[in-house]
């Protein structure tokens, strides 16, 4: 990814196709590790209600995932958005589709949970109110 900012127009789709390697990239970028092999596109297949895709001309610059329970609960998972793009609205933009998309599918409740370093991003710029919630730890 290119580590210049975003200055071409970005455009926002959902459940748009992506290659898995642009996935891939973006995800390692905005969660800081090595990029994997995983196959996104079988993922938000079988288990997404959507996605939101945020692009320029150099491609990829943000993504959501937008998981369901089938009825009336959507979780955002996944936010990533391109270094280069970061502080210019794309992240809340792809909230936003994200929100707009799932009530429009029928969903009452979108949820989310991110650690306290995003809370301003998540209940400032998105609109979320703070909740209790409980987490339980799987795996070490």
């Amino acid at each position: 990814m290119s580590s210049l900012p975003v200055t071409a127009p970005v455009a926002y789709g959902w459940r748009e196709p992506f290659d898995n390697a642009e996935a891939n990239a973006l995800h390692a970028e905005a969660f800081g590790h090595q990029p994997v092999d995983d196959d996104w596109n079988d993922r938000v297949a079988r288990l997404s209600l959507g996605w939101a895709t945020a692009r320029d001309d150099a491609g990829l610059v943000g993504f959501v995932n937008v998981v369901w329970d089938g009825l009336v609960h959507a979780f955002v998972v996944d936010t990533s958005v391109a270094l280069r793009a970061r502080r210019q609205g794309v992240g809340a933009r792809l909230i936003a589709v994200a929100r707009d998309e799932a009530a429009a599918a029928g969903c009452e409740w979108l949820h989310v949970d991110f650690e306290e370093d995003l809370e301003a991003f998540y209940v400032d710029a998105c609109g979320f109110a703070p909740t209790r919630a409980g987490l339980v730890r799987l795996r070490p």
